[in-house]
């Protein structure tokens, strides 16, 4: 996991932490633990405060696997709105967990079931607070 600083809105950390509350699977709560880590870890902003390049909730980013070289674009979404196959990846995923709260140039380590992976966020295509898509 990497180290830098992170961002997440103060409504986007409310929700993700009542969802872990009452997460109902095993394997929900095994990969909380990380991504509970970077939500108390981050910078907490309002959310007309975020930097429109950073990754919230259900933005929309395209990340560069260092290590293969290939583009990887994401959706991040809640566990119930996950859909793999139309690219969005729930938060709770090991790679959902990575890109939260980075940024575009930011680069993460980070640790999933085939070792680790190196990433890089190359932009953020579509973030909610950015277009004026959030909750005051």
């Amino acid at each position: 996991m990497s180290e830098r600083n992170i961002f997440v809105t103060a409504e986007d950390r409310k929700r993700l932490i009542g969802m872990m509350q009452v997460s109902a699977t095993p394997r929900d709560r095994e990969d909380m633990g990380e991504l509970l880590s970077e939500i108390h870890r981050a910078t907490v902003v309002p959310a007309s405060d975020i930097p429109p390049d950073v990754i919230t909730m259900n933005s929309q980013a395209r990340l560069l696997d260092l290590d293969q070289g290939t583009t990887l674009e994401y959706t991040l979404v809640y566990p119930h709105d996950a859909d793999f196959a139309k690219g969005r990846i729930s938060v709770l995923a090991p790679i959902g967990a990575a890109m939260l709260g980075y940024r575009v140039g930011d680069e993460i380590e980070w640790t999933v079931p085939g070792g680790v992976r190196h990433l890089r966020v190359e932009s953020v295509a579509y973030q909610p607070e950015a277009s004026g898509h959030y909750t005051r």
